[in-house]
């Protein structure tokens, strides 16, 4: 088997990706996830958008194939693959291969974003709030931990604050798409909270409409969300300086969401709540702002969320695999393209709106 170094380098040496490739992947995706990424350092924007392609292309394989547990499969294999250094000639694969080998991604984030992706097509049951933060974990505290070691942090703490994060972002999600993940036949709220409030899981699905009794478990789930924003501060003050903007423009948006929610009756089932694109922009100015007078700090030590030690713990044991940066090659003189391809044409559309 190569060494983790052959491997960077086996990579490197491949032919260039196709940029637009990527930028096909991810049209349509995440407008909170492009808003926070104009903060963020060429170094970590062109990985962080590598990372974004293949969870984009894996939750769409797995989440509308006519399979999921083959379209799961595949990808699994696919991650064989990547590992091993020999990605196979999609875009997506080469890309985010660069990535996995020069910022030594354990394996067990990519292959719990799977897992999570799959509870998904299963219509996995959530009966309390500890089984929706195990889901959140996946699909998103793994994005989270990604984030940070791409960014060249690997404390404990700081990696705990960042899975952390992710899991509240999923619980604002959850708590904004209540009535489209109904009409899709899918539950996220924690059914417990639910039949304490006199609601039947089941029978609402079949015709969910907005009421008092959801709005309370609503309100219970931003309230848990608000728990991890907070302490998510402690790690994003650990972070490297010119990563602190983007991270926390991203906390302060999601939060918002919630904020939203609460102006509204905090209804999603007749309505979809969203940011608008000035109170976005307003929010990223105040992220930039913060950094100016509020210097950095140790990450606090606190008690990780149990749905998230088996990611610290997998973060942990890549400590001793990090590499130097490798020489420069193909693929990445393509990642360096591709960040400034995306951020010309983010500036066109912040120019033309």
């Amino acid at each position: 088997m190569l060494s983790p170094q052959s491997m960077t380098q086996a990579v490197a040496t491949q032919d260039p990706v196709d940029p637009a490739a990527l930028r096909r992947l991810m049209r349509g995706g995440s407008k909170s996830f492009f808003a926070a990424s104009l903060l963020l350092p060429s170094r970590v924007r062109a990985p962080a958008t590598a990372l974004y392609a293949f969870c984009r292309l894996a939750d769409d394989a797995i989440d509308d194939g006519d399979d999921p547990f083959a379209a799961s499969l595949d990808l699994r294999q696919r991650l064989d693959l990547i590992y091993e250094g020999r990605p196979r000639l999609i875009d997506a694969d080469r890309a985010l291969a660069f990535v996995v080998h020069h910022h030594a991604l354990p394996r067990t984030l990519l292959d719990a974003l799977l897992e999570g992706f799959l509870w998904d097509a299963q219509g996995r049951r959530y009966e309390t709030l500890a089984d929706v933060q195990a889901y959140g974990a996946r699909v998103a505290g793994t994005v989270g931990a990604m984030m940070t070691l791409v960014m060249g942090t690997r404390s404990r703490q700081t990696v705990a604050r960042a899975c952390e994060l992710g899991v509240a972002m999923q619980l604002t999600n959850i708590a904004r798409d209540v009535g489209e993940d109904a009409r899709n036949g899918r539950l996220y709220l924690p059914r417990r909270w639910l039949a304490e409030a006199g609601i039947d899981p089941d029978a609402w699905l079949l015709a969910p409409v907005h009421n008092a009794g959801i709005a309370s478990v609503v309100q219970r789930l931003l309230r848990a969300a608000d728990t991890l924003y907070r302490r998510a501060e402690h790690g994003i003050a650990a972070l490297p300086r010119d990563c602190r903007p983007a991270i926390r423009a991203a906390r302060l948006v999601y939060a918002e969401i919630g904020e939203q929610l609460r102006c509204r009756g905090l209804d999603s089932v007749s309505q979809r709540v969203v940011v608008s694109k000035q109170r976005k922009l307003a929010l990223m100015a105040r992220a930039s702002a913060a950094l100016l007078s509020t210097p950095g700090v140790a990450s606090t030590r606190l008690p990780e969320l149990p749905a998230i030690s088996f990611l610290v713990e997998a973060c942990a044991a890549s400590v001793q695999q990090v590499q130097s940066p490798p020489p420069s090659g193909r693929i990445e003189w393509m990642i360096d393209l591709l960040e400034r391809q995306e951020h010309q044409r983010h500036s066109r559309r912040m120019a033309r709106s």
